[in-house]
């Protein structure tokens, strides 16, 4: 699961520790999809792409927006890794808070960025009547053009 923090015409984007399994996962095969379902709104949006990392100045502007305590969990968090104790990751975060005491002045950790999903195709689907539902998807061609196309339920 991720947070989208970000999208714009270059697509959509989420932040994490770049030695997480979600990282390691992207790293060795970068074509992914995002699902977000509604179901309140009996509405679904499916979005299929390649991912890439963020440019630096993206990733240090988003990271500096952040919270300094959020700011130093990215330094003490070794995401993903087991812990022999919650103990350990509360004293990581003291050791980089003494480490990091202006809070202004925390750099962004060489191993966090953001990830952006550029899409390829976007599904929407809408809830029916009987499971005949509505579902729509757009599919960029090679001239980076979205060909609009209906799908059976």
């Amino acid at each position: 699961m991720v947070l989208l923090k970000d999208f714009n015409k270059d697509g959509f984007v989420f932040y994490t520790n770049l030695n997480s399994q979600k990282s390691n996962e992207l790293k060795l095969n970068p074509k992914v999809a995002m699902c977000f379902h509604w179901k309140s709104l009996l509405r679904q949006i499916r979005i299929s792409g390649s991912v890439s990392l963020v440019a630096d100045d993206v990733a240090d502007a988003y990271y500096n927006s952040r919270g300094y305590e959020s700011r130093i969990g990215a330094w003490a968090s070794r995401q993903s890794e087991e812990l022999t104790s919650r103990d350990d990751l509360l004293n990581s975060i003291e050791e980089f808070k003494k480490k990091y005491n202006v809070h202004n002045k925390v750099p962004r950790p060489p191993h966090w960025s953001g990830w952006n999903l550029s899409p390829s195709s976007i599904e929407f689907w809408l809830d029916g009547d009987s499971r005949i539902h509505e579902r729509l998807k757009y599919t960029k061609d090679s001239k980076k053009n979205w060909i609009k196309t209906l799908l059976s339920p």
